[in-house]
């Protein structure tokens, strides 16, 4: 374990034999750390926070910290981070609150960019990407694989689809489908698939095929909800992709994107 000699660890965290700390880092009580995890300088976790394997978090980087909610009263909340996550310059994550599951979730193989933030409560997936100063509220969940564009903002309790990608400056305050792309800065839209995020991870040109028709369905045949679930049920058999759209709909309770 090499920790500088400037650093200030709490005798009760749990550290990695393996880990590295920083100088003027911080480190406090009910803290964990897993092995393989690299610290930077001038960090400041607070608990209870659970760390796991092959982190990297850089300076000024805050994690786990208080939540930035007036209802919340010092009552015990924690973090959970998972492996392989790059946590860099400046990123701020908070704990959850009591007036949800008292847990904010982070996944694996994510990237904070500089100045990003996750508020409270949180459920973060696996390999998702939030770019210089995308700052994401309280409450929000966000599936594999999203991308969010620099100085984007999500607001409380909306939920991002899986391989969703939010254009630069954009404010979104209702659902975005999987798959989706959303520009428009504080009046947002659906403006297509995410077809480069596709091809990256291995869908086939008739995996894209389908979800083209279903998200004509969706955006361009002028159908409530209720309907475009309907036909997208008749579609299910043909791809299975087609379903994550249906199942996205059903469980929307913000409303989506139009």
């Amino acid at each position: 374990m090499a920790i500088h000699k400037t650093a200030i660890v709490d005798k009760s965290a749990k550290l990695a034999k393996d880990l590295e700390v920083g100088p003027y880092t911080v480190i406090g009580p009910e803290v964990e750390i897993d092995s393989g995890t690299w610290v930077g300088s001038h960090v400041v976790i607070k608990g209870p926070t659970k760390i796991g394997k092959n982190n990297k978090i850089y300076q000024f980087a805050s994690v786990g910290e208080d939540p930035q909610d007036k209802k919340y009263k010092g009552e015990r909340s924690s973090l959970v981070i998972g492996d392989n996550n790059s946590i860099r310059e400046c990123v701020t994550i908070h704990r959850g609150t009591a007036q949800d599951n008292n847990i904010t979730t982070i996944g694996s193989h994510n990237l904070f960019m500089a100045y990003s933030h996750i508020a409270h409560d949180c459920i973060v997936g696996n390999h998702c990407v939030f770019a210089n100063s995308s700052a994401v509220a309280g409450h929000v969940r966000v599936d594999d694989h999203v991308i969010m564009s620099g100085l984007s903002g999500i607001h409380q309790f909306v939920h991002l689809g899986k391989h969703s990608f939010i254009s630069n400056c954009s404010i979104i305050n209702k659902d975005v489908p999987p798959f989706v792309m959303v520009t428009g800065g504080a009046n947002p839209t659906a403006c297509g698939l995410n077809l480069e995020g596709l091809k990256r991870h291995g869908y086939t040109p008739d995996d894209v095929l389908w979800l083209r028709r279903a998200y004509k369905v969706i955006y361009r045949q002028g159908l409530r909800a209720e309907q475009a679930i309907e036909v997208l049920k008749q579609m299910e058999a043909d791809n299975k992709y087609v379903k994550v759209f249906t199942e996205f709909l059903l469980s929307s309770k913000r409303g989506i994107i139009r």
